[in-house]
């Protein structure tokens, strides 16, 4: 029976356990230090806790409407006004998801048909391409360069048809670190124009970038913001990951359309959080300092790192950093991640598994959204290699 499951009732025949979920597990069963998943190993502002609990007190405890919180939609609303000086209707324009992950789940789903074709550029984060594939659409997958990590806009032009339904951008881009470009976002906007192409704009690592670069959201594009569900999400950007918050915000027709799946996908998000966040964003420092408090980890880990045989390129955004071994074994990425874990006792994440095809450039991804301590005990491991 299970067989027979499997070969005539999968949607996602080849999908396989994520490597979040194995590497994490790995690092649990040897007792290694995890530096895999990306979440931090260090405590949420105590008083976004306390204002979480004040509203569990305060009798916020059942269903939150269906879009969210109004109080927070339009704090969020504000939010995009004092950042971008760019208006959403909180009303028709902005809902409150279990995470980014969700929402991207929703938007594809909403929007995506059989035979639909959707851009991915990869390495990509791995909900994209399994989604796309569940709805029917064809994930169409255009390999990042390994070392640069620059979009090749003439290929993107190339792969341009009457059946591309989406693009999927993610900037700060994890696993690389990588910031698209004002050139970039022009160079995607003049792409899309006179089209019916939609974009999803991941942007959940939005307020972590670093030496003075500039987050270029799509919602500053005309003619990309008028198409794009732009993503963000709470957890990365509170310590709280698992919160699971997160928000969309699109222009009202394609709004409409999200929220038909959200209704039947989650229908609502945790209600006091929602509360407890519409008062702690309006404080506008608890997220502008993002970006130099993890610049200074970022630097503190690096500057620790100059002694391994590990090479790197300092990321430019989000709390990642890649790390290339090619000068210390042959091994595959995945392999040595593995042995990593299970004999030095550090978990790390390989690259291949988000490439095109596998494609191994002896490449790992480290989180550093951790403790001085933590870092500090990584490096030390990882110097010795």
């Amino acid at each position: 029976m299970s067989n027979f499951f499997s070969e005539n009732f999968s949607k996602l025949p080849n999908s396989k356990t994520s490597i979040f979920a194995i590497m994490s597990g790995l690092a649990n069963k040897e007792n290694a230090l995890n530096l895999s998943q990306g979440f931090p190993d260090f405590k949420s502002d105590y008083h976004l806790i306390e204002l979480v609990n004040r509203a569990m007190l305060n009798g916020y405890n059942q269903y939150a409407p269906m879009p969210g919180v109004y109080g927070l939609r339009e704090a969020i609303a504000e939010k995009f006004e004092k950042l971008y000086q760019e208006k959403y209707n909180p009303e028709t324009e902005i809902t409150i998801t279990a995470g980014g992950t969700q929402a991207i789940f929703t938007a594809i789903t909403a929007t995506v048909k059989k035979g639909d074709e959707v851009i991915i550029f990869k390495p990509a984060y791995d909900c994209y391409e399994p989604t796309v594939e569940l709805v029917g659409g064809k994930p169409i997958a255009i390999q990042l360069d390994p070392e640069s990590f620059k979009i090749n806009w003439e290929e993107v032009k190339s792969l341009i048809n009457s059946k591309t339904r989406m693009v999927i951008i993610n900037s700060p881009h994890n696993p690389s670190g990588k910031v698209l470009s004002k050139e970039d976002m022009q160079q995607l906007e003049k792409i899309l124009k006179n089209t019916n192409i939609l974009l999803i704009s991941d942007e959940v690592y939005e307020h972590i970038i670093f030496d003075s670069q500039k987050h270029e959201s799509a919602c500053l594009y005309p003619g990309l913001k008028e198409r794009t569900f732009i993503i963000a999400s709470f957890g990365k950007t509170f310590h709280n990951t698992g919160w699971k918050m997160g928000y969309c915000a699109a222009p009202a027709y394609l709004t409409t359309e999200f929220r038909k799946v959200h209704q039947f996908n989650v229908f609502s998000v945790h209600h006091p959080t929602q509360v407890a966040l519409a008062t702690y964003i309006t404080n506008e420092q608890n997220y502008l300092n993002l970006g130099n408090f993890y610049q200074q980890k970022r630097d503190f880990f690096l500057n620790l790192m100059k002694e391994s045989r590990f090479k790197f390129i300092p990321s430019k955004g989000t709390y990642f950093q890649l790390l290339n071994f090619s000068d210390i074994t042959n091994e595959n990425d995945f392999d040595f991640a593995k042995r990593l874990t299970i004999e030095n006792k550090i978990a790390t994440i390989p690259i291949s598994v988000f490439n095109e095809q596998n494609l191994d450039t002896k490449v790992l991804r480290v989180c550093f959204a951790k403790t001085e301590e933590t870092l500090q005990k990584a490096a030390e491991i990882l110097c010795k290699i």
